[in-house]
């Protein structure tokens, strides 16, 4: 198993770069919807969540980890918004 494959690595190549910040106040990093749907689309062999929708919150959970926000918010808040609805356009 490559460390390569692995779902941080995957967010990292996604966002262009090598690391990301250690804290949510130096935190620039901005993943968008389509590219958390993406991720979890590409990972899905490797990721648990049976439907999309289950596996882009596991994608989301990896960035509150990785101090990367989700369309400009914290994941967390983000995943929170997500069922309440917020995202629904992406999963229908």
């Amino acid at each position: 198993m490559s460390a390569r494959n692995e779902t941080p690595h995957k967010v990292l190549q996604t966002l262009g770069q090598k690391t990301c910040n250690g804290s949510w106040e130096a935190s620039t990093e901005n993943l968008t919807m389509n590219q958390v749907k993406s991720l979890a689309e590409t990972q899905k062999d490797r990721l648990t969540g049976k439907t999309p929708y289950a596996r882009c919150r596991e994608v989301m959970g990896t960035c509150v980890a990785m101090r990367v926000r989700v369309e400009g918010m914290e994941p967390k808040v983000a995943l929170k918004a997500m069922s309440e609805g917020e995202f629904n356009e992406y999963f229908s």
